[in-house]
Formats: C-alpha cells, sequence, structure tokens
C-alpha cells in the first residue's frame, strides 16, 4: 500500500510541476477512481485464484 501512496505523491508532484492548476487535481482523482477500483478488484481476484491453486474439485451432476 505504501508503493500506491509513493507513486500517487509523485504523480501530484509532477503534474504540479508541469503546471496543472490544483483545481484538476481533484476532478482528475474521481474520474480516474472507478477505472482503478476496478483494476484493484480484478488484480484481487486472480491473486486469491492463485493462492488456491488451479486444481478443481469435480462438481456433482456435472
Amino acid at each position: 500500500m505504501a508503493t500506491y501512496a509513493i507513486a500517487l505523491a509523485i504523480l501530484v508532484v509532477g503534474l504540479a510541476a508541469l503546471g496543472v492548476p490544483a483545481g484538476t487535481l481533484p476532478i482528475a482523482a474521481l474520474v480516474l477512481t472507478c477505472p482503478l477500483m476496478m483494476m484493484f478488484m480484478m488484480f484481487g481476484m486472480q491473486g486469491g485464484a492463485l493462492r488456491r491453486g488451479s486444481q478443481r474439485t469435480p462438481q456433482p451432476g456435472a
């Protein structure tokens, strides 16, 4: 989680150095929230599958 905070800090400082107005940053954060959350959730789902292994138990009646 600390890695994401460092990346976010670098992004904010970089955008400020490029002259992006401070009022634009919260709007960009709101716009990017949905896609970023979706990526994190998809990554979390894949990680759960990797921890359990790829073995499947046969379902009755299948």
